[in-house]
């Protein structure tokens, strides 16, 4: 599936990942490449009910069917098209590949042949084909290639690519049966030591078994995979294990050797035998181990701090280890800082004077880095108001996508936010978009039209999208097609004016992953969308346009005002009050029915009819459930927020509402706590005075 991705790509793989790096390995004899590269496993592509994705699986042969279309899946092929010879030429040189490192046992070949060879958007072929290709071989090959995949993870790799090739490989686990007896269970414990290594998230066991046949052998391996070696107890251990001889390492070996040797070093400073243990461990993909373990040493030991940061610097300057491992140690450190605070308290300031001697002495880019504190004179946010707000953001925007109402959600932050409330201002922005993603064109548009009447910041819609991008591989377990949605409401808030087009570029090199495939491929595809003829027009009625009062199905906030302002007038002049509540249900709005609160009160403040009769309404409505204590309250106090404007028409409007106030606690409508912002000022002052 192109655009399904892998959740948190930030995780390292190697953590738990068993590790091979013996250098004894005797070379295997080469295999006989023509019979590979003819040996054929044919199967239909895979409709799933409900689904505008077709899932299936490729390989040597589909192209040569003249019925199959390895774009769309669809029995049409496309002639004018290069993209089949493109993967046809893709698919025989990564054979080539696997060959030979099973003969070579060399990663760091593979890793720059991988890079040489380009095209990382077909790496998934080449995940498919090294695992498809060792489960036929001896352990020896299957824990190659476990390794091999670990190592080149994120790195090399990116994380949609490694989902996307097993998610092939699971589809074709029928064909695989035809010629591998124990296919199924290879298969399960492939799927099972990706996830152990981070590699693959536990989300994927469940969501491929919606996607294939009950009957299928996809769904046994996956099956096979939960039960039989996820859920036994040690399992990391177990499968680990499963195919390791004596002359493996795994990755908690190498992790104990890189701390021996920081200890060591820290003991002695002799810098050439720890450059020599750094070489005799013969995994350089695996480097940031060695930075992140050094930093954290660091933290913990002060007095050895400057020796390791020493250390460090030197691996870089003598070229040991390489930029790219540097900058990813380091962001392993920011990503796990909240942990690492519990048992070191000033970890993110130690940390932050690491990044800037790090920055001033040349051998650590900190632009590519998350930040770890917020802007200059911003005040980071402590976890749990953040969460509490996370909480109110959400309640707002399902509100707001049920009754269109962007002047309660004014009035709704206005409450929750001030001046200085950028980071939060930046996430209500991703979980408005997040929310939206998830739902229809209407949703999508309302979107659009509340982040413009809002009027953020441009700064605070940047990095709302970053951080969108930076958890789109989430995001895409729900929604394949995440990058065109994030490329369309990035391209809409460039057309909307919300932000300028060099904006685009400073979103990208704000991407915390420098060159982050999914950064680049959300710029790409917004700038490709805004260069389009007409482009302005078109993105503006991309999810129907035109806002939200024009072209959404459904009713407008301003249709819903005029129902149940028509509703109370006809109730009041002698309708049924049964036939009143039965509309105010018909309204399909319960988080708007503030509104019809709101009204009868100033209905009942203006004195324009008998007010028992919308006494009435309101207790039927709120005994029998149909307006909540909270909308009732909401209600009351959006009266006494426009107390002064009543008052214009209503001199005493105050004193009325205070009656109505004292009337809806004695229903039961209102907590006895509600107090009015007048009676409020009144016992503030009363106290101040009193106190002076």
């Amino acid at each position: 599936m192109e655009h399904q991705e892998v959740a948190d790509s930030k995780t390292d793989p190697l953590c738990i990942s068993q590790l091979k790096i013996s250098s004894s390995l005797d070379p295997l004899p080469q295999a006989n490449m023509t019979a590979d590269l003819l040996k054929s496993h044919r199967h239909s592509p895979i409709k799933v009910q409900g689904s505008e994705e077709t899932w299936g699986v490729e390989d040597d042969d589909d192209l040569t069917d003249p019925n199959f279309d390895t774009v769309e899946g669809n029995g049409h092929s496309d002639p004018t098209s290069c993209f089949d010879a493109d993967l046809s030429e893709y698919k025989k040189k990564a054979t080539v590949i696997v060959e030979e490192y099973f003969g070579t046992n060399d990663v760091v070949s593979v890793a720059n042949e991988l890079k040489e060879l380009g095209m990382p958007e077909y790496r998934y072929y080449f995940v498919k084909k090294l695992v498809s290709m060792a489960m036929d071989r001896h352990d020896k090959e299957k824990e190659m290639a476990a390794f091999l995949l670990s190592t080149l993870y994120a790195d090399v790799i990116d994380p949609p690519e490694v989902y996307r090739g097993f998610n092939k490989l699971v589809a074709s686990a029928d064909d695989l049966s035809v010629d591998i007896p124990d296919a199924v269970d290879v298969l399960a414990v492939f799927v099972a030591r990706a996830i152990v290594d981070d590699i693959l998230p536990p989300a994927f066991l469940k969501k491929q078994m919606k996607l294939l046949p009950d009957n299928s052998k996809g769904v046994e391996v996956l099956r096979k995979a939960e039960k039989s070696y996820l859920a036994t107890p040690l399992h990391a251990e177990v499968v680990e294990k499963r195919w390791g001889g004596t002359d493996n390492w795994t990755a908690e070996d190498v992790k104990a050797r890189i701390n021996d040797l920081l200890k060591e070093y820290v003991m002695s400073g002799d810098k050439e035998e720890a450059f020599r243990c750094i070489k005799g461990l013969k995994v350089p993909f695996f480097h940031h181990e060695i930075v992140k373990r050094a930093l954290i040493m660091a933290m913990e030991r002060r007095k050895a701090e400057v020796r390791l940061l020493d250390l460090l610097k030197e691996t870089i300057e003598v070229g040991l280890i390489n930029s790219t491992q540097v900058t990813k140690g380091f962001s392993r450190i920011i990503d796990s800082i909240e942990d690492l605070s519990l048992d070191i308290p000033d970890a993110r300031r130690i940390l932050q004077s690491f990044i800037s001697k790090a920055a001033s002495e040349g051998w650590l880019c900190a632009s590519s880095l998350k930040s770890l504190s917020a802007d200059a004179g911003e005040k980071l946010l402590e976890n749990s108001s953040a969460n509490v707000f996370k909480d109110k953001a959400k309640s707002i925007i399902r509100e707001y996508f049920l009754s269109g109402d962007t002047s309660e959600v004014v009035h709704c932050l206005d409450t929750e936010l001030n001046a200085s409330s950028s980071q939060l201002r930046a996430i209500f922005v991703k979980y408005l978009i997040t929310l939206a993603m998830d739902r229809k064109k209407r949703e999508k548009e309302m979107a659009c039209v509340l982040v413009s009447t809002l009027g953020f910041p441009p700064k605070d819609v940047r990095n709302a999208f970053l951080m969108l991008i930076e958890s789109a591989d989430d995001t895409a377990l729900d929604n394949p097609v995440v990058v065109e949605d994030l490329a369309m409401f990035l391209a809409r808030a460039v057309v909307d004016e919300v932000l300028a087009p060099r904006d685009l570029e400073e979103v990208l090199n704000q991407t915390p992953e420098a060159g982050s495939s999914v950064g680049e491929k959300v710029i790409q595809m917004a700038k490709t969308l805004l260069k389009a003829r007409l482009s302005g027009e078109r993105i503006l009625r991309c999810w129907g346009g035109g806002g939200i009062e024009t072209n959404s199905p459904g009713s407008t906030v301003k249709e819903v005002k005029e129902k149940i302002q028509i509703l109370l007038e006809e109730y009041v002049s002698g309708g049924d009050l049964r036939e009143a509540s039965r509309c105010v249900k018909e309204l399909g709005m319960p988080f708007f029915h503030h509104e019809v609160v709101k009204k009868s009160v100033v209905r009942i403040i203006e004195e324009k009819e008998n007010e028992e009769r919308l006494w009435k309404l309101l207790k039927v409505c709120f005994d029998s459930g149909l307006v909540t204590i909270y909308q009732m309250t909401k209600g009351f106090k959006r009266v006494d927020e426009s107390l002064e404007d009543l008052s214009l028409d209503v001199p005493d409007a105050a004193k009325k509402f205070s009656s109505c106030v004292e009337r809806g606690k004695l229903e039961g409508f209102l907590d006895e706590s509600f107090a009015s912002e007048e009676s409020q000022s009144k016992k503030q002052n009363g106290s101040s005075s009193s106190s002076g």
